[in-house]
């Protein structure tokens, strides 16, 4: 339990200092970029729950496959959100900056 609470420090720590160099354009990517991904992530929970229910294999596969879609459609437009971000302010913060390759 102590490692955990060094550990969970330390990565706190270290988040602190990053922000540092954030632009107010790169924090407000980054929260664009958060609030995309957890509306992704609980449409595809929804997906999965429907999946789990399914009366047949063939639909729960579709749904199972339709959630890791959404999934990562949402990641990849969060991607997006956080780059345009890290280049609003010219380029200064995006090292950290996912790239959309």
């Amino acid at each position: 339990m102590k490692k955990f609470a060094i550990a969970a420090a330390s990565v706190f720590m270290l988040a602190g200092v990053a922000a540092c160099g954030e632009s107010a354009a790169d924090k407000a990517a980054e929260k664009q970029a958060d609030a995309i991904e957890a509306t992704g992530e609980a449409r595809a929970d929804q997906l999965e729950a429907q999946a789990a229910t399914a009366p047949t294999e063939a639909q729960k596969d579709a749904l199972n496959a339709q959630a890791d879609q959404v999934e990562k459609n949402a990641d990849r437009k969060a991607d997006r959100v956080e780059q345009q971000g890290g280049n609003a302010d010219g380029g200064m913060t995006t090292s950290n900056t996912p790239s959309t390759h």
